[in-house]
């Protein structure tokens, strides 16, 4: 696939720091080089919300997309794993708002993570021994925390021998150097309003694919049900993201999920139960993204408990509680 062309802002395409940009209806432009957001001056201004909204509705065609008054949102990323979210007025004021997130410019590394901060490096040889002994494992976080970032650098430790097929509604994942690899991505709708492809169908399909991994981009909607029933059918090692702001909290979310997808409370408490083998949790201070829990879905009287095992505020140790010892010696390398 042709690199997405981003006209005044192809500059931005070349600073290997930058991982986020953003452009407002009025044509400011706010980038992040993992420090927070900062505005950018582009040599070539976008002077009005008609350009704006001109220059998102090109992005957009160059990937597939419509963005029109019919179809006034798009999201959307090439085979290079940049994707762009746009949205044009009437649902804004004015123009159009862009989001453009760009992948890491190389596979990141367990290793690498470390030193950069996002944990501590008592932790590697426990994400080392999660991915070797194929833990199942939920990575929460807000947006921006890093949560793609960890996946990506989780499988990048996984076996050459294994087959990893990857389940997502905007392709992320697909550029990951593994040899035996199957990257399946959502399909919309046509104007006729048929063909639709959707997560749940996808995560379906990648059970008669003999995968050794399952993994599912981001987790958001009632496909939950067909994962957790994956999960739970022998299929270890798999990895998801969710939208989650910490441990405990991840019961109440997966709750909401499966409410969408027809699944009683009990029910998806004991399929999210035996599915997961650990949560790492993400959190996002200032620009700074760290690991700043690790933890596990228990119950209790029947109700799915999320219970942190290993807490860390970015600076410091980290601080355990009385079961880590027994969690480490299992999973650590």
């Amino acid at each position: 696939m042709t690199a997405l062309m981003l006209g005044p802002l192809q500059e931005l395409a070349h600073d290997p720091r930058i991982c986020d940009v953003a452009v407002t209806c009025d044509g400011r432009v706010w980038v992040d080089r993992g420090e927070g957001m900062r505005e950018y001056h582009p040599r070539m201004p976008l002077r009005s919300p008609q350009v704006v909204r001109e220059y998102a509705v090109g992005l957009c065609a160059q990937l597939g997309r419509r963005l029109d008054d019919a179809q006034p949102i798009a999201d959307a990323a090439n085979e290079d794993g940049v994707r762009v979210h746009a949205v044009i007025a009437p649902l804004v004021p004015n123009g159009a708002a862009i989001s453009i997130r760009f992948p890491d410019r190389e596979l990141p590394s367990l290793t690498r993570l470390c030193q950069q901060g996002l944990f501590p490096a008592a932790w590697l040889p426990v994400l080392h021994g999660l991915v070797s002994r194929k833990a199942t494992l939920l990575i929460t976080g807000g947006t921006g925390a890093g949560k793609t970032t960890l996946l990506k650098a989780l499988l990048g430790h996984a076996s050459t021998s294994e087959r990893i097929v990857t389940v997502e509604e905007v392709r992320e994942l697909s550029m990951l150097p593994l040899p035996n690899h199957v990257s399946l991505t959502c399909r919309e709708a046509n104007v006729e309003g048929a063909g639709a492809v959707g997560l749940g169908e996808l995560v379906k399909a990648t059970l008669r694919m003999r995968p050794d991994r399952v993994i599912l981009g981001e987790c958001r909607g009632e496909e939950i049900a067909d994962l957790l029933r994956a999960y739970n059918s022998g299929h270890h090692g798999g990895m998801t993201t969710l939208h989650a702001d910490s441990v405990e909290r991840v019961p109440s979310r997966l709750i909401t999920l499966g409410l969408l997808a027809g699944l009683s409370p009990s029910a998806l408490s004991m399929l999210a139960e035996n599915a997961f083998d650990a949560v790492l949790h993400l959190e996002r201070t200032g620009g700074i993204r760290r690991i700043s829990q690790i933890g596990r879905l228990t119950s209790a009287g029947g109700r799915l408990v999320g219970e942190a095992l290993a807490t860390w505020q970015g600076n410091g140790p980290p601080a355990y509680s009385p079961l880590w010892t027994q969690f480490a010696a299992r999973w650590q390398e």
